[in-house]
């Protein structure tokens, strides 16, 4: 198949492709083309700039992984725009090339993620049956997937609501893993609030299982089936390292730090893959402490 992504250079991307390279011919999207060269396969093609191109009519499948990273900075105005922009100016681009070709790709997979539902407490998120909560994070990922529904008429549509990725390499674990093995890490806040996690393997591998299943379509949860207090993952994840959990990070101190932004860490949602799950799709690691044990081997 021919397959266009974007996003391609990042944790997500980056694994997929090593995985699609082989049997798919695969163009990427990078603002830096130096940079995706020297991190993707020889064999990928990389574009610079959409406009290069008029349609998709050469496509078959369009996976759309970009934007900017949520929660890497304090939400100023500032952020915030670039948050929403850099995924939905984005995403309208492409919808745009995909509803102007006259035999558009078959399947478009568009990036989301859980923060889609808001803060949810402790009762179980699925896709069809929770009222979103009103705010930041949902109002991105409401107005990011309404964006990408827009090519409906034209192919097959799914949305990635994606939960916290956990990898060797990378991703949240990356910034986690020297506090916790100098014995500083711990809970955040109470430690009450659920996580809902899934192994950059299993992100993946969801992601193929999507593209190939022709009858699956809308909003899954890229999540594992067993999402877990906060208190319980950093204890898991302390204990992969042979390391303590005692010094907890008070939620006061965290708003100081991370502002508005704070509130994805010290609320969260218990949120289930209940489509995937339905769908057939098989989880490699469905515990956070198989999870653990393959990114601290």
């Amino acid at each position: 198949m021919q397959i266009f992504i974007t996003g391609g250079t990042g944790l997500i991307g980056q694994r997929l492709i090593a995985r699609l390279a082989p049997e798919h011919h695969i163009t990427v999207l990078s603002r830096s083309e130096s940079k995706a060269r020297a991190a993707l396969p020889a064999e990928v093609a990389v574009l610079d700039n959409l406009d290069s191109i008029a349609n998709f009519d050469d496509y078959d499948v369009i996976i759309n992984l970009a934007g900017e990273p949520i929660a890497d900075k304090r939400w100023t105005s500032q952020q915030k725009h670039q948050i929403c922009q850099s995924r939905w100016q984005l995403t309208t681009a492409l919808v745009t090339k995909i509803n102007a070709s006259s035999t558009p790709p078959h399947t478009f997979i568009s990036g989301s993620a859980i923060g889609y539902y808001g803060r949810q407490g402790d009762k179980q998120v699925t896709e069809n049956n929770t009222q979103p909560h009103q705010e930041f994070t949902h109002e991105v990922c409401q107005r990011w997937e309404q964006i990408a529904e827009t090519v409906k008429q034209h192919c097959r549509i799914c949305l990635l609501r994606t939960g916290v990725v956990l990898a060797a390499e990378g991703g949240a674990l990356e910034k986690m893993r020297l506090p916790f093995k100098l014995g500083l890490g711990g809970p955040i806040g109470r430690g009450e609030q659920y996580m809902s996690w899934i192994h950059l393997d299993d992100m993946v591998a969801g992601i193929c299982f999507l593209m190939t299943n022709d009858q699956c379509s809308g909003p899954f949860n890229l999540t594992a089936p067993q999402p877990v207090t906060n208190k319980a993952f950093v204890s898991a994840f302390a204990s992969a390292l042979n390391r303590p959990a005692v010094m907890p990070m008070p939620g006061f101190a965290l708003k100081v730090i991370m502002g508005e932004a704070a509130d994805m860490l010290l609320t969260g949602q218990r949120v289930i893959p209940q489509k995937l799950l339905e769908a057939g799709f098989k989880f490699k690691f469905d515990s956070v402490d198989k999870a653990f044990a393959a990114t601290e081997s």
